[in-house]
């Protein structure tokens, strides 16, 4: 999943991005609202962590931007001022959550993964296809009750394709969610670990999860 950060306190900005990435998340940080409203209208995000005092644009701003522009993206609205009139502004306009400063990376880490299972219909910490089980919370995987061993980019890999079950995900939208923002889309690092993922889930198994299809992406499915 891929996450925008905006705080124009450089250290915390940074505390914050160490803390997502850790949790295996795809982290873009930008300091100002003027360039984190670019970046929503032109990029892919599964949520924004979004300071309220910003130079350029503040962060009502951009909020308020987004949802005229129909972007419906999670908004967390992190805030110094502790203002209950501020906090209520921020809500009607269309924030997901809302966390007084100074807060714990931990608390930030825990509100953002429950608005990524929101929006992604998920509201246990158990995301369910036929009999593979992933705990985003315990960082497990089993199928029909057995651990899959994964590493931390298998995992975001296999989170994300859950979270889309069902669907078609090109290997565009896998980069843009899963790797880095400066990732090379002309290597085979996708296809490679989309082998070792399909190995770890597939193999032994009749039942078969992880399709390739041809020409266009990859897709989870359960129903087949």
């Amino acid at each position: 999943m891929r996450v925008l950060v905006v705080e124009d306190e450089k250290k915390l900005g940074s505390f914050l991005r160490k803390g997502l990435t850790q949790e295996n998340l795809v982290v873009d940080l930008v300091h100002a609202g003027d360039i984190a409203l670019e970046r929503l209208l032109t990029h892919s995000y599964d949520a924004v962590v979004l300071d309220i005092m910003l130079p350029g644009r503040d962060g009502l701003s951009v909020l308020r931007e987004m949802r005229r522009q129909y972007l419906n993206t999670p908004v967390l609205l992190l805030s110094a001022r502790g203002n209950v009139n501020e906090r209520v502004e921020g809500l009607n306009l269309g924030a997901d959550d809302y966390l007084s400063k100074p807060c714990s990376i931990t608390e930030v880490v825990a509100r953002v993964r429950a608005l990524l299972r929101r929006a992604a219909g998920e509201h246990a910490t158990v995301m369910q296809v036929a009999d593979l089980s992933l705990n985003v919370v315990a960082r497990a995987a089993t199928r029909g009750g057995r651990k899959v061993e994964l590493t931390n980019r298998e995992f975001a890999l296999l989170e994300y394709l859950m979270a889309h079950a069902g669907r078609v995900i090109t290997k565009t939208s896998l980069c843009e969610h899963v790797w880095e923002h400066h990732f090379d889309t002309g290597t085979n690092v996708v296809e490679v670990c989309m082998q070792r993922l399909r190995r770890k889930i597939d193999d032994g198994y009749a039942k078969k999860l992880l399709h390739t299809v041809r020409g266009t992406g990859y897709a989870l499915r359960g129903d087949e």
